[in-house]
């Protein structure tokens, strides 16, 4: 149970509380189980006390401190936290329906398995937050910073994203739905799990479809028969290549294509050979650096041999060398004349005319004909 004499402090208004935390700082407040329901203690220090199943239903914790707080398990349905610090809180299992929670600071905050139907979470930070398996129907997300979020497993059907930027949250096994889009950022979604090769794309919805094309044998028969604007994206993911790849999707997309970057850092396996061949099958185009080639020939293996109606771009660094088989390739009418860029700008630069426009050519040339296989 809570510390009465505590509980009955923060009780006499928060002035006397925060001059409590100042006197005190390093006695940390336990609170646990405490009845606080329809409090006002906006502006109340309470970082790093210990909330646990605390009763803060219709609290005004408006502009509160609650950094590295424990609300586990806490009720804090209908609260207002209205530009509050939340950052590094564990909230997990808290209950934060109709909660307001605009503008809050939510960076690195646990939020895994919490309730937070209908709340209001416009304009907050949750960079880095924890809302695996978070029930997020119906909120509002509107402006808010989602970088770098968890969020596998949340359910968000019928949640507003507009204006939110989204880049970089993890959205495996996502249940995503009726969803507010509008100007939302949605930019290397990871659609795979934290042990399985690295796969992103740039919409909630497109990664829905690409995660059921890869587990569906169904989808996966109709592949061919889609028209696409993906483009698989191969390459060495060490620091310098990967600012290559990462500058060669940002141009993609400005184009209106949809780059899939493909992270084959991790050892080959069939599972990963077989998810490079589908994502290939699917692709208006391939672009593959082969600059500093070390999973490329196994990628273009399987890839060139046997897809004849998908034209593949390689880039090569000028001054580097040809890795030793990819002489083999050159027989493809597909596999397209490399083209060797003497700096990243300059691939940038002429990627419409060196890149897009050659892919572009080859793809229309083969519609509605049967590619001839090399002798």
């Amino acid at each position: 149970m809570a510390n009465d004499e505590q509980v009955a402090l923060l009780k006499q208004g928060v002035d006397a509380w925060n001059k409590w935390r100042g006197e005190n700082p390093n006695i940390i407040p336990d609170l646990h189980e405490a009845n606080l329901s329809g409090a006002n203690l906006s502006e109340a220090d309470l970082s790093a006390a210990d909330l646990r199943r605390a009763n803060l239903f219709e609290t005004i914790l408006r502009k509160a401190n609650l950094r590295k707080t424990n609300l586990e398990m806490a009720e804090l349905r209908k609260a207002n936290l209205e530009g509050a610090d939340v950052s590094e809180a564990k909230l997990l299992g808290t209950e934060l329906r109709w909660a307001n929670l605009t503008r809050a600071n939510l960076i690195k905050a646990d939020l895994c398995e919490t309730h937070l139907r209908e709340a209001n979470l416009s304009g907050a930070n949750l960079a880095g937050a924890d809302l695996i398996c978070a029930n997020l129907v119906q909120v509002n997300f509107a402006g808010a910073t989602l970088i770098g979020a968890m969020l596998e497993g949340a359910v968000l059907v019928s949640a507003d994203l507009t204006d939110a930027d989204l880049t970089g949250c993890r959205i495996y096994g996502i249940s995503a739905w009726n969803l507010k889009l509008d100007r939302a950022k949605q930019q290397n979604l990871v659609i795979t799990r934290f042990n399985e090769p690295k796969i992103t794309v740039d919409n909630i919805e497109v990664a829905q479809f690409i995660y059921l094309m890869l587990h569906n044998q169904k989808i996966r028969d109709v592949i061919d028969t889609v028209t696409s604007k993906a483009v698989l994206i191969l390459g060495r993911f060490t620091d310098e290549r990967k600012a290559v790849l990462d500058a060669l999707r940002e141009e993609l997309r400005k184009r209106n294509y949809l780059p899939i970057l493909f992270d084959f850092s991790v050892p080959a396996t069939r599972d990963t050979t077989e998810t490079i061949s589908l994502l290939a099958r699917m692709a208006r185009f391939v672009v593959a650096d082969i600059t500093d080639a070390k999973s490329i020939p196994q990628e273009l293996s399987i890839i060139v041999p046997d897809l004849p109606s998908v034209p593949v771009q390689p880039l090569l660094l000028e001054g580097s060398a040809e890795y030793g088989m990819f002489e083999h390739f050159k027989k493809y009418p597909w596999l397209l004349e490399t083209y060797r860029y003497p700096s990243p700008e300059r691939l940038i630069a002429d990627i419409c005319e060196r890149v897009i426009g050659p892919a572009e050519d080859y793809a229309r040339s083969v519609k509605g004909a049967t590619p001839r296989s090399p002798d």
